[in-house]
């Protein structure tokens, strides 16, 4: 399996950024400076015969037509309301609007018979203009524009338009007034009917209850519900003391208030105390007299017949002063003797109690008036919430009705007096001038043609990318193949005849010593081609060992042959005793590189019959590197390639060398390089950037996809790291290594 080695020391992009749109307008910046220099082109001639234009500016102060005059207060009146601000797009497109081209149109034809509604249009811009201190509040201003290729043309339709704006203005303020005061004697007699009908309400409201301000009224009697709610809580509280009190007289007193009041009054009365008095007498002569007489004596019949009449007299003096409480005074008490016999406390008591109980009757006879009065400011009181509802109703009504009313009288009088002094005209604060000269603007051109032109240029690049199918960098080729990138070199392209890159000890008397080699116009650096070998060797395995490489492009001019025998100089660098074969026998190119002589290679050692290969053609420097020339060009170059003669002589080879490189020619195309392929024991693809395209190099790893191929070099890739040493140096560095 072969091992992906990666050169990470060569400066490559590995993700997409600036740094790939940098490289395609690189590679693509003939395409990107055509363009630039046609747009510029254009622009110059455009601006050097376009004819000059001029502007004329005028700035008109308007207010909305539906708002009167700017000395009318509005927020006096519902029909010009103060917070209506102007719709600005609205304003321009009716002043931009074909009806007012047309008026002024017809107004300039006489003196510009060929000028049109079209060409005011285009020509006019008008735009709000913004106040200095803020970006976005727009002033009551307009700026009007027109531009022309005649200077008076221009202020003569600025101002014939401000004309025909004025004269609108007039029309729509005098239009709408009238449409206004119209709909104002509309409604004054309907609104009229509404405020007698509101009134005439109110005043049955009033005539049926019997009511002035019911809210008041309602106030009144809830002040004084709550006023004898009041007096009830305090009577029932003085109730309960004087009850109290009362109960503690009773007991003192021992009796109920009547008998007791009788008792006093009987205290009190000289001739019932008398009787008293003679009755308790007779009751002592009788309980002497009983106490040695039996009561059939005489005497006791007396004393007992008296008594009887004294205690007639007494009751009949009872009822005379006590009158009609005598009978609950008998009741009560039926012991004549305690009847009357009342102290001073006594009688002070019974005052009391007697005082007590006609404060609890008056107490409660005035409960009783309190509550039937509280009953009926009750029952007046519960008709007020549907009474108030219904006033609630009528009042807001009356006063609705009267306040439009009066809204409507004060705007007819308004729009009354606005109609008869007339309206507000748009007032032209920045009048029209002769035009100013603003084109054709060339430096302003110029940069417009410049920033086209790299856009156009840009676009034009990166389209001749998309459609261009080569391979550019190590990054699209990585993506492109599936074998290893074993490495990246600067370019390492053909050379002429003439101009040999390497020269090796051997084949002509003048060259140097055996044992040095002689650099001269070698392009690529040492370090990418030692740093390609030593992936090779990293490549090589214990069961397999990679001793012939054949290197290969798929197409001619891609530097093979260079970095073939770059390799073949990388490995000697290393002591590896290397053969460099030139396989390419219908184009031989490696003994022109090394003027070398071609009388015998390659194609007359497979043509040998000897059995035994000889070493005839090989030009062997006395030091690491011995080079197999193609030979003579052979009638049938295939059948010499697949032949049983090239499997020995790769045998022999590999026994004798360390390393065997073999120049192949292109896959595409021929044969030759799958022949040779199949006797070596890798095969390393050399792809030139911005020569071969995917499709050539899919085609390429697909024929190659059955042999050992070990992996790709990336030729003259863009971004790679070079070193570039003398002439003197590099041949001083191959000497010390070869001695």
């Amino acid at each position: 399996m072969v091992k992906v080695i990666e050169n990470n020391n060569i400066g490559t992009e590995n993700e997409p950024g600036y740094g790939q749109l940098f490289a395609v307008l690189s590679r693509r910046r003939y395409w990107l400076l055509s363009v630039l220099a046609g747009v510029l082109s254009i622009a110059t001639v455009v601006s050097l015969t376009a004819e000059p234009t001029y502007e004329s500016t005028m700035q008109i102060l308007i207010e909305a037509n539906y708002k009167g005059r700017s000395d009318v207060q509005p927020s006096e009146s519902e029909f010009a309301d103060p917070n209506v601000e102007i719709d600005y797009a609205t304003q321009i497109n009716v002043m931009r609007s074909t009806l007012l081209i047309q008026r002024a149109v017809d107004l300039l034809r006489p003196e510009y018979p060929s000028i049109t509604i079209k060409e005011v249009k285009r020509a006019l811009l008008l735009a709000p203009v913004i106040e200095e201190e803020s970006d976005a509040k727009y002033t009551k201003i307009v700026q009007a524009d027109y531009v022309s290729n005649d200077p008076v043309k221009t202020q003569k339709v600025l101002e014939t338009i401000y004309q025909v704006y004025q004269a609108y203005n007039r029309e729509q303020q005098e239009q709408r007034l009238k449409k206004g005061l119209e709909f104002i004697n509309e409604q004054i007699p309907g609104v009229r009917r509404q405020v007698e009908e509101s009134e005439s309400q109110l005043k049955d409201f009033r005539t049926n209850q019997n009511l002035i301000d019911p809210e008041q009224q309602a106030a009144t009697i809830n002040n004084s519900l709550n006023s004898v709610v009041q007096q009830r809580q305090a009577l029932r509280a003085q109730f309960q003391d004087t009850e109290a009190r009362y109960k503690v007289l009773q007991q003192q007193v021992g009796s109920n208030p009547q008998a007791a009041l009788a008792s006093s009054r009987l205290s009190q009365s000289p001739r019932y105390q008398t009787l008293l008095n003679e009755l308790q007498k007779t009751d002592l002569l009788l309980a002497a007299r009983r106490g040695t007489f039996t009561d059939a004596d005489p005497g006791v019949q007396k004393l007992i017949e008296l008594r009887q009449n004294q205690q007639s007299l007494l009751q009949s003096e009872q009822g005379r002063v006590v009158g009609a409480d005598a009978a609950q005074l008998n009741a009560a008490n039926t012991n004549f003797l305690s009847q009357g016999q009342r102290t001073g406390l006594d009688i002070n008591l019974t005052g009391q109690l007697a005082e007590v109980q006609t404060l609890l009757s008056a107490l409660q006879a005035q409960d009783v008036s309190l509550a039937k009065t509280e009953q009926n400011l009750r029952s007046q009181f519960d008709r007020f919430p549907a009474l108030l509802a219904e006033y609630n109703r009528l009042i807001p009504l009356v006063l609705i009705n009267r306040e439009k009313l009066q809204q409507l009288l004060k705007a007819q009088q308004e729009l009354s007096l606005e109609i008869a002094r007339g309206g507000f005209e748009w007032q032209a604060i920045e009048k029209p001038s002769l035009g100013v000269q603003i084109g054709p603007n060339i430096r302003q051109n110029l940069l417009l043609g410049l920033v086209a032109g790299l856009m156009l240029g840009g676009v034009a690049a990166f389209l001749r990318e998309v459609m261009d199918d080569a391979v550019h960098t190590s990054d699209d080729l990585e993506k492109q193949v599936s074998i290893p990138v074993l490495g990246i070199t600067p370019e390492l392209s053909q050379t002429k005849a003439s101009e040999p890159i390497v020269s090796l000890p051997f084949g002509k008397p003048n060259i140097l010593a055996p044992w040095t080699v002689q650099v001269s116009n070698w392009p690529p650096s040492w370090e990418s081609l030692d740093l390609i070998y030593k992936n090779i060797q990293l490549l090589n395995t214990t069961e397999s060992t990679l001793r012939s490489i054949m290197i290969t492009s798929a197409l001619a001019g891609e530097g093979k042959s260079t970095l073939a025998l770059g390799l073949a100089l990388s490995a000697a660098r290393l002591h590896q005793r290397v053969l460099l074969i030139d396989a390419d026998l219908r184009h031989p190119n490696l003994h022109q590189m090394l003027n070398l002589p071609n009388e015998q290679g390659l194609s007359t050692l497979l043509e040998s019959d000897d059995t035994a290969p000889n070493h005839a053609g090989i030009q062997s420097s006395g030091a690491y590197i011995d080079i197999l020339t193609a030979g003579p060009v052979p009638t049938d170059s295939a059948s010499l390639l697949s032949s049983q003669r090239m499997r020995e002589l790769m045998a022999k080879f590999e026994d004798t060398y360390d390393l065997i490189l073999v120049d192949a020619p292109p896959v595409l195309g021929m044969v030759d390089a799958i022949l040779a392929a199949s006797f070596c024991s890798g095969v390393l693809l050399v792809s030139r950037m911005g020569k071969v395209t995917r499709t050539e190099l899919t085609q390429a790893t697909a024929m190659l996809s059955k042999l050992n191929t070990i992996g790709v070099v990336a030729n003259h890739a863009n971004g790679s790291t070079t070193y570039v040493s003398s002439t003197k140096d590099q041949g001083v560095v191959l000497q010390q290594s070869w001695q």
